[in-house]
């Protein structure tokens, strides 16, 4: 972690461009710290876990396989101790890669400029993390009526992977919250649904022969191609027939291959080629018989190669699976969001969040956080620091409608704590 006073001089530096965001300090203190997701996020989850335990919780530290990553769980019980219900709030602390993308500041040194707060996860989603992070000491001292429980997770930019423990853990305490409000950028607008995430690879192992010798190899390079104009088929089909959903800037359900590798050498019959790719599916299409087609295809191909030579094989496997979220418009947890501060909108969004893991585990879920998507995972990512300001406020109204002793004028339209 840099040294406190570093955070501190850049917190004030940035104060002076914009004196109201309170979780700044917060957020650069993260923002610092590269999380890219083929590194640790251990630094990050230890920083939070100390503030946790500065206010007198005990946070649960959920760790990957190997111990290199965790997901943060901690509860801030309702003034009695009850500590099942209530609110979750959501966020992912690994960022996405920087290689490549010409920036005109360093990706983790964060810059103020302009009104704008620049850096690799300004947008995608340290800054709802920060803000969060920020309001612990309110948590802490409020007499709530319910409980608040923090989600950090590790891994969302791979498939929401370690999201899936992280709910699995909510689920095995029985904390049964009412509501969760995942933090990913949505310039504060309240969303209600984004598609279904699926990622396939398939690895196809030919036969190597010279390349003046190709009719005693098998060309995996040859046959990947025949899977890849599959999978454009597909996606082709979805396009044109649906089913859509205009809820969706992108109505209907995609597919495209993102990556590809094989070959060792021009006059080498490739002897492996694997090709990666995803589908993101609206509500309205079934997932695992989309996986199942795609998999007949890899079939089908896998017997061509193997009219040429038995010891040809196509591998399939799932890189990372995450649930669509489908909330209803009238759903409680969109009205708590809405009346909080959160902005109106009959919109969906495209990419995935945990939201569905949510979801599908029985917490009503909602998304909604500060920036703009179209920044995200792009160079020179920025979030608007009135945006964070918006963040700062949702938060500060959903621990005034958690006061054990509320203010008299509180909004009367807020969804009580006895619904679900």
């Amino acid at each position: 972690m840099p040294p406190e006073t570093t955070a501190a001089e850049t917190a004030a530096s940035a104060g002076e461009a914009h004196a109201g965001t309170p979780g700044l300090e917060w957020i650069l203190r993260l923002l610092r710290i590269d999380t890219t997701s083929r590194n640790s996020n251990l630094e990050v989850i230890d920083l939070l876990a100390a503030e946790v335990r500065a206010h007198g919780v005990e946070p649960v530290i959920i760790p990957n396989e190997d111990g290199t990553k965790a997901n943060l769980l901690a509860t801030f019980p309702a003034a009695d101790g009850t500590t099942t219900g209530g609110i979750v709030l959501s966020g992912h602390t690994d960022v996405v890669p920087v290689d490549g993308q010409d920036w005109a500041s360093e990706p983790f040194v964060p810059e103020v400029r302009d009104g704008r707060l620049y850096g690799r996860g300004t947008c995608d989603m340290k800054g709802f993390v920060g803000s969060v992070a920020a309001k612990m000491q309110q948590l802490a001292d409020t007499p709530l009526r319910e409980p608040v429980h923090l989600a950090f997770s590790y891994d969302e930019e791979v498939g929401c992977v370690g999201a899936i423990s992280l709910v699995d853990e909510i689920v095995r305490r029985g904390l049964e919250p009412r509501a969760c409000i995942v933090g990913e950028p949505t310039s504060m607008r309240v969303i209600r649904g984004h598609k279904a995430l699926t990622m396939i690879r398939m690895t196809l192992h030919g036969v190597a022969a010279h390349s003046s010798r190709t009719p005693f190899g098998v060309n995996a390079i040859e046959y990947a191609a025949l899977l890849v104009r599959f999978v454009r088929e597909v996606a082709d089909e979805f396009r044109t027939q649906g089913p859509f959903d205009e809820h969706y800037d992108v109505p209907f359900t995609t597919a495209t291959v993102n990556q590809i590798e094989g070959g060792i050498a021009v006059n080498t019959v490739p002897a492996e080629c694997t090709l990666t790719f995803e589908f993101r599916a609206v509500a309205a299409v079934d997932v695992e018989a989309t996986v199942a087609r795609f998999r007949a295809e890899a079939a089908r191909v896998e017997a061509l190669m193997r009219d040429e030579n038995p010891a040809a094989r196509v591998e399939v496997s799932i890189g990372a699976q995450a649930p669509g979220l489908e909330t209803e418009d009238d759903a409680d947890v969109i009205e708590l969001v809405t009346a909080l501060g959160g902005l109106p909108s009959s919109e969906k969004v495209a990419y995935g969040t945990e939201a569905g893991l949510f979801q599908r585990a029985g917490i009503p879920t909602a998304v909604c956080g500060p920036g703009d998507i179209a920044q995200a995972h792009a160079p020179d990512e920025f979030v608007e620091l009135d945006q964070l300001d918006r963040c700062d406020a949702l938060l500060d109204s959903l621990l005034t409608h958690l006061r054990s002793d509320p203010p008299a004028d509180l909004p009367a339209d807020l969804p009580a704590d006895s619904q679900a």
